[in-house]
């Protein structure tokens, strides 16, 4: 399959873990342990296809409210995950960014996040950008806070933030906004989930539960992407005269 168009950043929604565990009368770390070879063939994808950027939505803030076995499973997962695929990782030149408040993270995860983001510091083909203790209220909080004390201390004064400088207060600085967010599962919400940058981006909302997305399911949501007009708020003249997508 040709695409006509390839998003610079592709941002997902995880979903379905849950369900697609329930369905078949399993434990709900079932399906999350399911859901780890679904993040292991789009990463491979996304990096044959070209993909600058991949966020994946891997644990939310709210997601620390949920049983406490279940965290903890959930945590021995992401470093499990980290271990087996960190040489890959290396192999394919992708670099591992986190974003979120990962000091929450238990310590043995926290440590494994560390070493796997400094062994693929220099790797410059892709990007993976783990959301981990993330929420995009909180994350815009913050930078709303660090801006504040910027001006009380004298170094920035109210009048010169703008957009793009508030933009660079976010855990997302350096990082083109996502062109495309896929949300597993049929639910048809953002969940706090990149607030700020989504503001244009596409969206692509697929039945599919994330266990069962796979590279055929993530192809059909770039092929989707790729035939849409992108308006970025424009009128199509206004696209036209711009040159814009």
């Amino acid at each position: 399959m040709v695409l006509k168009r390839l998003p610079q950043h592709v941002a997902i929604i995880m979903d379905g873990n849950g369900r697609w565990a329930k369905k078949r009368g399993l434990p709900r770390v079932a399906g999350h342990k399911e859901g780890l070879e679904s993040v292991r063939a789009v990463v491979r994808e996304a990096r044959r296809l070209g993909i600058k950027v991949l966020t994946l939505y891997a644990f939310s803030k709210e997601n620390w409210k949920r049983p406490r076995a279940e965290v903890a499973a959930l945590m021995g997962l992401l470093r499990f995950y980290l271990k087996r695929e960190l040489p890959e990782l290396k192999r394919q030149g992708i670099k591992l960014m986190a974003i979120g408040e990962t000091e929450l993270l238990p310590p043995k995860a926290y440590q494994a996040l560390s070493q796997a983001i400094e062994e693929t510091s220099s790797a410059r083909e892709m990007i993976l950008n783990l959301a981990l203790s993330y929420g995009g209220r909180a994350e815009i909080a913050r930078a709303a806070r660090i801006l504040a004390e910027a001006c009380l201390k004298g170094h920035l004064r109210p009048d010169e933030i703008d957009e793009n400088i508030f933009a660079n207060y976010l855990y997302t600085a350096g990082l083109p906004d996502p062109d495309l967010i896929i949300r597993t599962s049929g639910e048809m919400r953002l969940s706090n989930f990149l607030l700020y940058q989504s503001a244009y981006s596409e969206l692509y909302i697929t039945p599919t539960l994330w266990p069962d997305f796979r590279e055929a399911e993530f192809m059909a949501a770039l092929e989707e992407y790729s035939q849409r007009e992108r308006r970025f708020g424009l009128t199509s003249e206004q696209i036209r005269c711009t040159g814009k997508e």
